[in-house]
């Protein structure tokens, strides 16, 4: 690893770790939570305790909460903040400077089962990853759930909650189950 690190030794193989750059100042890492080394980690993260994170992207000055996981192929933008207890799944995608408050989960499958048609367990060739992005400067309040294939527009705000079924538009508050307009905001 190249530049200034502190992390827990014995936390990953010799010669493994998340991805920094030389440019990377010092990076904190959790005592206690599991950092794959396939995740790629901007300058200035925060992580706190217990996060797992796998095959990721996280951009520069995020900061990312206490039981947070992130699944692989999930894109975390520059200056966001996901708070404590969140699920990021696979195929989500978080633009800069966006925030997510506590317990907020992403949903990326939207016929989810258990077993396949045969009564196997479903493995990951059994489903389709529907893509859910969330703009620029948007807001996403605790306790909401995102379901998959949705867009929440740029600085738009969802209200505490919430079950987001449906594209949010741009700098528009929503709130509810199932999410609705409340009204417009003033354009960014």
């Amino acid at each position: 690893m190249m530049g200034e690190t502190q992390s827990n030794l014995g936390a990953w193989p010799e010669g493994e770790g998340p991805i920094v750059t030389e440019t990377t100042p010092l990076l904190r890492l959790p005592e206690f939570g599991r950092i794959a080394p396939d995740v790629r980690l901007g300058i200035g993260v925060r992580l706190f305790g217990f996060v797992n994170l796998y095959g990721c992207s996280i951009g520069d000055n995020s900061k990312i909460g206490t039981f947070v996981e992130i699944q692989k192929n999930a894109e975390i933008g520059r200056n966001v903040k996901v708070s404590s207890h969140t699920f990021v799944c696979e195929g989500v995608k978080i633009e800069d400077d966006v925030f997510i408050g506590h317990n907020v989960s992403f949903i990326n499958d939207k016929y989810p089962r258990a077993t396949s048609e045969s009564g196997e367990l479903q493995t990951e060739a059994d489903w389709q990853v529907s893509r859910t992005i969330v703009k620029r400067g948007a807001s996403i309040g605790t306790s909401c759930t995102i379901l998959c294939g949705v867009t929440i527009g740029e600085f738009a705000i969802v209200g505490a909650g919430s079950v987001v079924t449906r594209d949010v538009p741009p700098n528009t508050v929503v709130a509810g189950n199932p999410a609705r307009t409340l009204r417009q905001l003033e354009g960014k």
